[in-house]
């Protein structure tokens, strides 16, 4: 592994002896260039940043690297980042978690900026859940309890609110902010990345994102408890379909991401979807997140039975037969998946051609039909999407 660049301290240090190396402070200032024979000192130095196991995992996405290919910094300014020229380097690694950055989505942009297509960046947060055990472990009952739940209010709550924000970031720099895996990874999809590999190592989480595409500049994410999602419409026109808001902010980026890893579950829904909050299953389990999509159908963008309104992604995984069918009609605020209770997308995809081909014969008889056998299935047998 050859690095090229690196924290001034850690500059300052390479001429030592290797004790005095493992005893090196980050403080995240501005990089500077590193000698090419410095690379035995530099593993040191990630190791006693990371630990081994942490400094084994970088060092493996490293090795195609040449000389003067990577940027290793321990940085919460995009500034020292922005110091360099355009694709300067094939790979980035900061050891500065990301909870510390003060704009994050500012930060990928210019490190996407820094990189060529392909190019990889490699970083590491603490999640919320590893926050959380982290907290209620350091401290006894009840105190750990009211501590974690001050932690979450001011460094997860205040920073998403509108007459908090200021404040909140004006006293903390946006140093030690509580994230969520599905936001960090919905937040590198936003700004042109791919993750190709993550992994814990010491209740930290690494990952290795790739370079794809530009930033999207997203400046309307899924923060608010009513949210807007995009979805295949009639004439395959994308609607906004009105939910309230049941997964982590910046979810909706990780669709492929989580299907790639994990597909699908009984029922056609993502299994082992980490973006979903605990208070969005809640929500899910009695239909209150589906409720604004009244709205929808008062706009006349739905009608009552129907498919349901999907995004491009599942789309996709329809049958074209089914795909050109479907978008000849409004989807539905009550799907016809209740009637037929599918297990398998194959079920998912036979139940809506059935009742779309019954529905183009007769819709109002059809309609009703299927209504009165969902009635049936949820109210009398108490049936479930979950």
């Amino acid at each position: 592994m050859i690095i090229r660049t690196i924290s001034a301290e850690a500059y300052a240090i390479l001429d030592k002896k290797s004790k005095n190396l493992t005893n090196s402070i980050f403080s995240g200032t501005k990089p500077y260039a590193l000698r090419g024979k410095s690379k035995v000192a530099i593993k040191k130095i990630i190791t006693r940043k990371l630990g081994n196991d942490a400094c084994d995992f970088i060092s493996s996405h490293l090795q195609e690297f040449r000389l003067f290919d990577v940027l290793l910094c321990d940085t919460r300014d995009k500034n020292n980042i922005d110091a360099y020229p355009k694709e300067s380097f094939q790979a980035i690694v900061n050891l500065q978690e990301v909870n510390h950055y003060r704009r994050i989505n500012k930060f990928l942009e210019m490190v996407n900026d820094k990189l060529p297509e392909g190019g990889l960046f490699v970083n590491t947060i603490e999640t919320y859940e590893t926050r959380k055990e982290r907290i209620l472990k350091k401290f006894p009952k009840p105190l750990n309890y009211l501590y974690y739940l001050g932690d979450f209010i001011f460094h997860r709550v205040s920073p998403k609110l509108k007459w908090s924000k200021k404040i909140y970031f004006n006293i903390t720099k946006g140093y030690g902010r509580v994230l969520t895996k599905a936001e960090v990874l919905g937040r590198l999809y936003s700004c042109g990345f791919d993750v190709i590999e993550e992994k814990v190592i010491d209740n930290k989480l690494y990952f290795v994102a790739k370079k794809t595409k530009l930033p999207l500049y997203d400046m309307n994410p899924t923060y608010g408890p009513l949210i807007s999602l995009k979805r295949v419409g009639k004439n395959g026109k994308l609607i906004n379909v009105y939910k309230l808001r049941t997964m982590h902010p910046y979810s909706e980026y990780l669709q492929h991401y989580v299907f790639q890893k994990n597909n699908l579950k009984k029922g056609g829904k993502l299994k082992n979807d980490f973006r979903i909050s605990n208070t969005g299953k809640l929500l899910r389990k009695y239909w209150i997140d589906e409720l604004p999509m009244v709205l929808n159908f008062l706009k006349g963008d739905m009608k009552l039975i129907g498919g349901r309104p999907l995004s491009s992604h599942y789309f996709s995984l329809y049958t074209k037969e089914l795909q050109e069918k479907r978008i000849k009609f409004k989807p539905g605020l009550i799907p016809p998946f209740y009637a037929d209770m599918p297990d398998t997308l194959e079920e998912i995809i036979a139940s809506e051609m059935k009742y779309l081909t019954a529905y183009e014969k007769n819709p109002i008889l059809t309609d009703i039909n299927y209504l009165f056998k969902i009635i049936k299935n949820i109210v009398v047998k108490g049936k479930r999407s979950f």
